[in-house]
């Protein structure tokens, strides 16, 4: 079975210290962990307004990125970044948090709509709707009133550790994605055992 021919992984987040520990930057977590365990590096490239960076997974060449502006405007460094390297969107994958999955899972699909994730909602608006999405859930508080708090609000120590463990789930499979294809990584991944806090 062909892997997935992906060029490009961008984590979203916000930048800065405060946000560096919340539920929001999962993408920049999954991103940071990648990249520490295939000794790759980010550096600043203005242009883009990114960290970027390379690194070999599987015998594949791939680029690493995160949007070092707000969440709401993550679209335009993914798609000047796109643009530079004239890649498609259906070879960039998207990593983000997700509310509408309980912390320590973590769900990979192709398409769709935005779910009300504004980093989504903008990627979508620059670059469309055929790119890859890894999804890091981080649970839901409930209330939609509380939705925006919620998400840059540090997680309990119970709900980190069971996101820390869906990322390095998703990071420990991703090399499968890249020479078995989608199906094979979403099989382990949405075959997990629901993990119960300790």
């Amino acid at each position: 079975m062909p892997g997935l021919p992906l060029q490009l992984v961008v984590g979203l987040g916000n930048p800065g210290p405060e946000h560096e520990h919340t539920r929001h930057n999962a993408g920049f977590w999954f991103v940071d962990e990648l990249a520490r365990r295939h000794e790759g590096r980010l550096k600043p490239e203005r242009r883009y307004n990114a960290d970027a960076g390379r690194v070999a997974i599987a015998g594949v060449s791939l680029w690493l990125l995160k949007p070092m502006g707000y969440m709401n405007r993550s679209g335009l460094s993914v798609r000047s970044f796109c643009d530079y390297l004239q890649l498609p969107a259906d070879q960039v994958l998207i990593v983000h948090d997700e509310l509408d999955l309980p912390a320590g899972v973590a769900r990979l699909k192709s398409g769709g709509g935005a779910g009300g994730h504004n980093g989504l909602k903008d990627v979508i608006a620059h670059l469309g709707d055929a790119f890859w999405r890894l999804r890091i859930g981080i649970g839901h508080p409930g209330d939609r009133d509380e939705v925006i708090d919620y998400v840059l609000q540090r997680p309990s120590a119970v709900d980190e550790r069971l996101m820390r463990e869906a990322i390095e789930l998703a990071v420990a499979e991703f090399p499968r994605l890249l020479t078995e294809g989608a199906e094979k990584m979403m099989n382990r991944l949405h075959t997990k055992p629901s993990a119960v806090p300790e």
